[in-house]
């Protein structure tokens, strides 16, 4: 397992391990029976995988009796099942000073130095078991493994010096496989995946290192800085804050962790007003976004992506329109983009547009919600501005407020009202007009009507409130002409204020 972030195994395999821990059982005659109680107790905890608890143990165990080589090896034992190897090593070096001939403590060492790509240390260590021990299995496969695993160490490094990142890669991929807590290793991996613009693979190899060196706040500014470029602007204060921890005065860390603690509040603070419909704050947000990150595709897509939406949302059609055509040319499959796009084109009265971009969103996500509906809004939108627009009939856009659309009825009222015109032609003219002003008063100031003529539906068309006779407003009990009487002509009195 190359991970540092579960424990680490170490045995090949049970009966080994149940080998082990027999072995153990000797060489603890002379101890304090104190200290035969936590070496015990420490063997049935390690059994049982409770790690830290058998590591406490053997603490007391050391301390207990530090002429012991085995209480040593015993921790080393669980250092390294929890993936501490710099821990373990000064307890196998203590085992091997304590016990020279002691092989399966330097065949431990071995195997730690090789992960840890100290490959003549480990040569070192596996040549002695050899020696002692000729027909070792373990100790002479792995003196075969390491000179050609050198050798291709180097041409790796060769590999990344001439920019061969793919060929490097390889070989550097079936070395860490071998030296898993090498972080020079990784560290040049994680450069060619950068070199190829992968950077997720690359983080995957700088993560490792910030445990495997010490101290590593050159790893954490890396990985926040890569994390940063990949647009994981939360992860990436995540990890610039553990850079500070150990150098609350690092210059770059601190720098860095300004610029994206900034970055990440704005990004909060955008979305917020987007949910909350304070589209106006939306865009001052967004457009301090850009401010603050003007050259990072995913912020600047981001940043646009708010524009884009909150324009649209707040009725400012050119802007929408404009700012949204540059989110599609950053990111062509943005659906998001595509419908606030529509939305802008349906407040504009295109609603062909707006069925085209809705239409481009379904192709890509045909069981998108958002898409669904509007396309079914824009698609009757467009077969309801083929007859009567209530808009269109008084002269006002689609985002004018009620005042506004009073206004303009009493103004286009005062021009067309039917008692300012003589019998005829003129004043039956004069009379369509003016129930057709009525009737989009009437739409357009009922909240719930406007609503629905919005969604593309006419609450007053008669057949789409199955209505059979005469004009809706009549069957509503609404006569725009007051209590006039029936039959061809109008007994009322229009009072203009």
């Amino acid at each position: 397992m190359t991970g540092l972030t579960q424990p680490i195994q170490i045995f090949h395999s049970v009966s080994l391990f149940i080998f082990t821990l027999d072995l153990l059982r000797d060489g603890v005659e002379g101890s304090s029976s104190e200290v035969e109680d936590h070496l015990e107790m420490g063997k049935k905890l390690l059994a049982a995988g409770q790690l830290a608890d058998a590591l406490s143990h053997y603490h007391a165990a050391v301390e207990g009796d530090p002429g012991n080589y085995l209480t040593y090896f015993r921790r080393a034992t669980v250092y390294l099942a929890l993936g501490k190897s710099r821990s373990a090593l000064p307890d196998l070096d203590k085992v091997i000073q304590l016990r020279p001939d002691f092989t399966g403590a330097r065949l431990q060492r071995a195997n730690v130095f090789l992960k840890q790509g100290k490959l003549e240390d480990a040569l070192d260590d596996y040549e002695s078991v050899a020696e002692k021990d000729p027909n070792n299995e373990d100790a002479l496969r792995q003196i075969e493994l390491i000179q050609p695993l050198e050798e291709d160490i180097q041409q790796a490094k060769e590999f990344y010096k001439h920019a061969n990142f793919k060929e490097a890669i390889d070989l550097l991929t079936r070395a860490i496989e071998i030296c898993p807590w090498d972080p020079e290793l990784r560290e040049i991996r994680a450069e060619c995946y950068i070199a190829e613009g992968d950077l997720f693979k690359a983080t995957g190899d700088i993560r490792p290192t910030t445990k495997l060196r010490p101290d590593n706040t050159k790893g954490y500014l890396k990985l926040s800085m890569l994390y940063y470029n990949m647009g994981e602007s939360d992860e990436s204060l995540t990890q610039i804050r553990e850079c500070l921890k150990l150098d609350p005065d690092h210059k770059e860390c601190f720098s860095h962790y300004k610029k994206v603690k900034k970055l990440v509040k704005q990004i909060e603070s955008a979305q917020t007003y987007s949910n909350e419909e304070k589209f106006d704050d939306c865009i001052d947000k967004a457009k301090a976004m850009l401010k603050t990150e003007p050259n990072v595709h995913p912020y600047v897509l981001r940043a646009h992506s708010h524009l884009c939406h909150c324009h649209s949302k707040a009725g400012h059609l050119s802007d929408a329109l404009m700012i949204c055509e540059e989110v599609l040319e950053l990111d062509p499959q943005n659906i998001e983009a595509l419908a606030d796009r529509a939305e802008a084109h349906i407040l504009n009265e295109d609603f062909q547009a707006a069925i085209n971009d809705y239409q481009e969103a379904a192709n890509i996500d045909e069981n998108n919600r958002r898409v669904q509906d509007g396309l079914n809004k824009a698609q009757k939108m467009l077969k309801q501005s083929q007859k009567r627009d209530y808009y269109k009939i008084l002269g006002v856009k689609r985002t004018a407020r009620k005042k506004d659309i009073l206004k303009a009825y009493r103004k286009l009222a005062m021009v067309w009202h039917p008692d300012k015109y003589p019998e005829g032609d003129e004043r039956k003219k004069a009379e369509k007009k003016f129930i057709d002003l009525a009737a989009a008063k009437e739409v357009l100031t009922d909240p719930e009507k406007r609503q629905r003529f919005d969604n593309g539906e006419d609450p007053l068309d008669p057949e789409e409130q199955q209505q059979h006779q005469g004009h809706p407003f009549f069957h509503q009990g609404f006569n725009p002409f007051g209590g006039g009487g029936g039959g061809g002509g109008y007994s009322f009195k229009f009072h203009f204020n």
